[in-house]
């Protein structure tokens, strides 16, 4: 059961936080293709749209996605600390409490990835809206 105890907190936590420089990294790069994008050099709405899209389905994906790998983690952290249980047969209540504690940590941290993912899609995908928009009024809805 070591080994799951690894698996969450370096496997799990670690994938989590790989997630979380993924999801920010591809934010990043579209803030920087929106604020550097010169509508006019696009004759076709369509082509606009798509590199304005470009990426951003990635942290959509992440942002509904770690919750679930952070309760994979919680899962086999609290399967840990009952295996733990199972074998000593007695355990103390407070090493029972700081393993589940332990354990809630990747739910945790599966929240702090998600939840700014979500918010930067949401941002970036108004953004693309907005430029989209500029487009067709320059355009006459081309």
């Amino acid at each position: 059961m070591e080994l799951t105890k690894l698996f969450v907190d370096y496997g799990i936590i670690g994938f989590l936080i790989f997630m979380s420089i993924v999801s920010l990294s591809i934010a990043i790069e579209r803030f920087l293709v929106y604020r550097n994008i010169r509508s006019d050099d696009f004759t076709k709405r369509k082509s606009l749209e798509l590199a304005l899209t470009r990426k951003i389905h990635l942290i959509a994906t992440i942002g509904s996605n770690a919750p679930y790998i952070g309760l994979l983690g919680t899962v086999l952290g609290i399967m840990f600390t009952f295996y733990n249980i199972g074998e000593e047969g007695y355990m103390e209540t407070g090493k029972i409490m700081t393993g589940l504690a332990l354990a809630l940590k990747a739910t945790a941290i599966g929240l702090l990835v998600a939840i700014p993912s979500v918010a930067l899609h949401n941002f970036l995908l108004r953004k693309a809206k907005v430029i989209l928009m500029e487009w067709e009024i320059k355009n006459d809805g081309r």
